[in-house]
């Protein structure tokens, strides 16, 4: 277990520079990304989950199944959910996280209000706009931190698209602005690529305005635009979106497993 982990990095740069908003925020991101290994006192009955409580204010979490392991000594119920399906499972319940505790340089005991704050920042939704692309460009002034966090999310929409572009636009009526161009996105995936967006904006410490998201069909003569100035982000291929198994409760993040 000497290997660090993306949550031990990230822990780390936010530990080493306490005042800085966007090492923090980068923080919150990967526990809202990551795979968390979650204690129970008893194996799951059906969707109702009864988590291990320590000191009765904080479910326990690991971001690694044997940290998990070292901590309980022992052979132990567990449940594996991202950090944004606990945030929202634990709405309404005055529970934080103790998050690899005693295993990990990145334990850290998150409150309830924290919890709180993240489940309300992941709730944010973009809101639609309609205008028409008059002129594409090179994109130009956006902070490397935004440009991290949009490789970062992009790199886990496996099948979701073709590509994405960045590129700064003119749009009709004299606006101006960035946009986040998806080529040959699956119809049902656009809304997960939305919020991918919106979030590597949030945790960038960005503000909204400071990018739209657009979806083109490849046959568009606007992507052949978009390919000669924009900064090219090339979305992992594969079949997650062409055949979808029946998933065990709690993967999904809008049905999170009910607390007994």
């Amino acid at each position: 277990m000497t290997d660090a982990t993306p949550l031990d990095a990230a822990h780390a740069a936010m530990m080493a520079a306490e005042d800085d908003d966007a090492a923090r925020l980068r923080f919150y991101e990967r526990v809202a990304d990551v795979e968390l290994f979650l204690l129970l006192e008893a194996e799951p009955e059906g969707d109702q989950i009864s988590p291990l409580l320590l000191e009765n204010e904080y479910v326990l979490v690991f971001d690694r199944a044997a940290r998990l392991a070292a901590y309980v000594g022992e052979a132990a119920p567990y449940v594996a959910l991202s950090g944004r399906t606990i945030a929202v499972m634990l709405e309404d319940q005055p529970l934080g996280m103790a998050v690899n505790i005693g295993v990990a340089p990145s334990e850290i005991l998150l409150p309830a209000d924290a919890v709180a704050w993240l489940r309300d920042t992941l709730a944010q939704e973009a809101g639609e706009v309609e205008a028409r692309i008059e002129q594409v460009l090179p994109p130009k002034g956006l902070p490397e931190t935004l440009i991290a966090a949009l490789d970062a999310k992009l790199a886990t929409a496996t099948a979701m698209a073709a590509g994405a572009f960045l590129v700064a636009v003119e749009y009709e009526g004299g606006g101006r602005g960035h946009l986040l161009a998806f080529v040959g996105a699956i119809p049902r995936a656009q809304a997960a690529l939305v919020r991918a967006a919106s979030e590597a904006l949030t945790f960038s410490g960005i503000e909204a305005g400071a990018m739209d998201v657009g979806f083109f069909e490849p046959s568009d003569p606007t992507v052949e635009k978009l390919a000669k100035v924009g900064l090219r982000f090339d979305l992992p291929q594969g079949e997650a979106l062409q055949h979808t198994p029946r998933m065990p409760p709690g993967t999904d993040p809008s049905k999170p497993p009910i607390l007994k």
